[in-house]
């Protein structure tokens, strides 16, 4: 009888839960909005708040149900927008009540409070500023270095093993007689690690070219193939020989994997090339390919951004471009000003970032050592730029 009593007394009384604000959520595209939701001191009964919405401006805009949260509430504020399934429009006026549900499953609907504050979208995110101010750098780093390089400046970079030795393995396949053999990987175009390879490609086949070495490119991607075969073309055309180019050398294997390694690995076998190279992406084949090169004692230079396929590359070639090794190869090979202004850029912005890391991790080491939250500001200040 006291519970019936207690429960009409709610009843009547309504929801104890209220809505006393909304406010825009900042930082965000106008998709979000902040409730502040007080609950009544003597209710002990409810356990739950569910939070519905309606927009003001259109008569057939029923109630919807968006939040729903266990009592008591946390902090008191609940954000609306962040559920795919119930989006904030920016520009739209809403109006939210907060029912709560009692522990016998009763529902005490709430006041209803119409909102004056419309969702708006920011253009500048807060919060995100020390990412601006690391882009700022980054860029004005980046064509400080152009500047440098289009007119003409000697820069330093420093030196990458698998880069310098492309000449001296082309001239001992020249040396030997024996043929040159490039898979520019397993991957489509849209792989930034092929368009790289390619790149290297047409620097290879100038050089290749200037020589009158053999080339052998073979290819597992109909669309790789035609650019293949263009760049190779293109990179005879430079060295003066358009006429030594071979239609044949460059040319469409096959798309099974498996069975693109077992034709490239029957032409290692059956051409013995006194040099290979593996550049792009690779999967499973790596250490198949790889390794049948090396029993056939030709010099091996390897680059991918694969993690996975690095250590197969390393163990099995002579030379190997780790990760973004391979998209500074053409760089390397080619000098060009831009392309050289880029990896200089990208350098500076490296060391910059060594700097502030090591710099953070002293004077984490100092807080810890003396105690001193000067140090940690100072971290702070340096991590997150609050």
């Amino acid at each position: 009888m006291i519970h019936a009593a207690l429960l009409a007394c709610l009843l009547c009384a309504g929801s104890p839960l209220t809505i006393t604000a909304v406010e825009d959520t900042p930082n965000d595209a106008g998709n979000g909005l902040i409730l502040s939701i007080s609950q009544a001191v003597e209710d002990s009964g409810s356990i739950a708040c569910l939070v519905y919405r309606r927009e003001v401006d259109r008569p057939d805009s029923g109630w919807e149900l968006v939040l729903a949260e266990a009592l008591p509430l946390e902090t008191g504020f609940l954000e609306d927008g962040y559920d795919p399934d119930f989006p904030v429009e920016p520009g739209v006026r809403y109006a939210y009540r907060a029912d709560a549900v009692t522990l016998a499953g009763d529902t005490l609907r709430g006041a209803e409070f119409v909102s004056e504050v419309l969702p708006e979208g920011e253009y500048f995110n807060t919060a995100e500023e020390p990412v601006l101010i690391a882009c700022v750098l980054f860029i004005a780093l980046i064509f400080f270095y152009f500047g440098k390089a289009r007119r003409g400046i000697d820069m330093y970079l420093r030196p990458i093993a698998g880069i310098e030795a492309i000449d001296e393995a082309i001239g001992r396949a020249t040396e030997m007689g024996k043929p040159i053999l490039y898979v520019p990987g397993l991957s489509d175009i849209a792989d930034v690690a092929t368009i790289a390879s390619l790149t290297i490609l047409g620097r290879v086949a100038r050089k290749i070219a200037e020589y009158g070495t053999p080339l052998i490119v073979p290819n597992t991607d109909p669309i790789v193939y035609t650019i293949a075969s263009e760049t190779v073309r293109q990179g005879y055309l430079e060295a003066g020989r358009p006429d030594a180019f071979e239609q044949d050398s460059v040319f469409f294997l096959t798309q099974s994997q498996f069975a693109y390694v077992a034709g490239v690995n029957g032409i290692m076998m059956r051409d013995r090339p006194a040099t290979n190279f593996y550049l792009g992406m690779f999967w499973a084949e790596s250490l198949l390919l790889a390794e049948t090169g090396s029993l056939t004692g030709a010099i091996q230079i390897a680059g991918t951004d694969a993690v996975t396929q690095l250590p197969f590359f390393i163990t099995t070639c002579d030379y190997t471009l780790i990760g973004e090794e391979l998209y500074a190869a053409s760089a390397y090979l080619g000098r060009e000003p831009k392309q050289l202004g880029a990896v200089k850029g990208q350098d500076a912005c490296k060391t910059v970032m060594m700097v502030m890391i090591s710099l953070g991790f002293l004077l984490g080491l100092l807080h810890i050592l003396t105690g001193n939250d000067s140090f940690l500001f100072l971290v702070n200040l340096i991590v997150t730029g609050d």
